[in-house]
């Protein structure tokens, strides 16, 4: 029996694509072991969406070789290197990693990943041959509903992939040259995949893609400019996909996760406010408020629609929690772009925030733009921006306290509310008592920093007091 190990990098559409190799691995009769050391082959799920990410994944390419090299039982062990790094650079890597990689698949392999190792299994390669690569142009593929897929996520939360990649031409990022343009599944093939979730138990589910808001309108989509945002009144296959999940019998929050301002309507806000199971929480990438820096990213919003859109989602929908990011250090910012964009914050107080601090990535537009910025001050402007957000977020979590919220517990003593997603924001720390995967309703008794205490007087976090007695 075929041992195949995996190492899954990068964002929540990279653990889709891990969960649908690992689906197919079991289906082709193939064991995944989570032990790399008692495995035939090792897979790297890779991710290249800025330099830290692709720098992560050759450091994991590279210790799995050197691992196997250290010992005898694991030389004829194989590695393939997969996921968004592969895709965009496997012409590069063959000759750069020539000894380290045994075979280089991209994005629309991950259905076809058996055979693969089969074939790379069966013969050793020259010392002097290149690794195979088994990508074919651009990527085309769109997952879908029937395909075998196993679930990588606590059983109480599960990432649906609505969408495959992007039409925006920001000028910033590399993600359409990589996972191509944007293609939709259907609304019934989501929905079918949600029923399925919903019956395993799962109390979250995440709609995600590159750009969740465009869902459906590749296929509709006949105005001059594709580019500018949307009829505001106009209802869209998002709209239609919320409501049919939100129709489906059962207690589970559905998460919209990715959403381009461009696309947002009125329709879209009225709909989440009409749908209580959709979780009262937006994930909206803005990127900056400045028209300057906009227009230089190629956003396709401006400051004036990005304002009145906020106005409109905190008017439409009652008790909304907003995550955004930033983009600071971006070539050609002024520091009155950025005096702007704290200005920005201040009045708005987002929930929550992240800022990334801009990464000259090559093959993209702004990687070739005049004005770079020095990473001193891509440093001085995130520090900025991250100490103004700490003070916007110890305020926004003060409302919370004496209030009574409905949070999923996720392990002993630490939960996630409905304004928190997977990973990327605060806790709910309580009592550890609690069931874990299921819903509770806490009373909230003070915070910390970016997280909620839901807990008598005097008490410290159960999780906090371990790692403290580990130290």
């Amino acid at each position: 029996m075929i041992k195949v190990s995996l190492i899954s990098l990068g964002c929540a559409k990279n653990l889709v694509d891990s969960e649908i190799m690992i689906g197919h691995l079991h289906a082709a009769g193939m064991t995944v072991v989570p032990e790399a050391d008692q495995a035939d082959v090792v897979i790297v799920n890779t991710c290249s969406f800025i330099d830290s990410s692709k720098e992560e994944s050759i450091g994991h390419i590279l210790e799995v070789h050197q691992d196997r090299g250290m010992k005898k039982r694991r030389q004829h062990q194989k590695l393939i290197v997969a996921g968004c790094m592969s895709q965009r650079f496997s012409k590069d890597l063959k000759s750069e990693l020539h000894d380290e990689v045994d075979a280089f698949i991209g994005l629309d392999q991950v259905t076809k990943v058996a055979p693969i190792i089969r074939e790379i299994l069966a013969k050793d390669r020259a010392a002097d041959d290149a690794p195979p690569v088994f990508i074919e142009g651009r990527s085309t593929y769109i997952p879908d509903y029937d395909t075998p897929r196993f679930r990588l996520t606590p059983r109480h939360f599960a990432y649906i992939k609505i969408a495959e990649g992007c039409n925006h031409p920001c000028t910033f990022c590399i993600i359409p040259q990589i996972r191509g343009r944007h293609r939709s599944r259907t609304v019934e093939s989501v929905v079918a995949e949600a029923r399925q979730l919903v019956r395993e138990g799962v109390k979250e589910i995440n709609l995600i893609s590159q750009d969740t808001t465009f869902f459906g309108m590749d296929t509709w989509d006949q105005r001059p400019n594709p580019r500018t945002p949307v009829d505001s009144s106009r209802g869209t296959a998002l709209t239609t996909l919320l409501r049919q999940l939100n129709a489906i019998e059962g207690d589970f929050w559905i998460r919209l996760l990715y959403t381009h301002p461009a696309h947002w309507s009125d329709e879209l806000i009225r709909t989440i406010a009409e749908c209580p199971k959709v979780a009262r929480y937006i994930d909206i990438p803005l990127q900056h408020i400045s028209d300057h820096m906009l227009g230089l990213m190629q956003r396709e919003t401006s400051s004036a629609y990005i304002r009145d859109l906020m106005q409109r989602i905190r008017a439409g929908i009652p008790g909304i929690a907003i995550r955004t990011t930033f983009i600071v250090g971006f070539p050609g910012e002024t520091e009155a772009d950025v005096d702007e964009l704290c200005d920005f914050i201040r009045e708005t107080k987002f929930e929550r925030l992240g800022v990334f601090r801009y990464s000259q990535e090559e093959g993209t537009r702004a990687a070739k733009m005049d004005g770079q910025i020095p990473k001193k001050t891509k440093e001085a402007r995130w520090h900025r921006v991250m100490k103004l957000q700490k003070e916007i977020a110890a305020q926004v979590s003060a409302t919370f306290t004496g209030r009574t919220i409905k949070v999923l517990v996720e392990e002993p003593g630490v939960a996630r509310g409905e304004a928190d997603a997977p990973d990327i924001d605060g806790r709910v720390y309580l009592p550890i008592t609690v069931p874990i995967g299921e819903f509770a309703h806490v009373r909230i008794t003070g915070h910390e920093d970016y997280d909620l205490l839901a807990l008598p007087a005097g008490d410290a976090p159960a999780t906090r007091k371990v790692a403290k007695q580990a130290q």
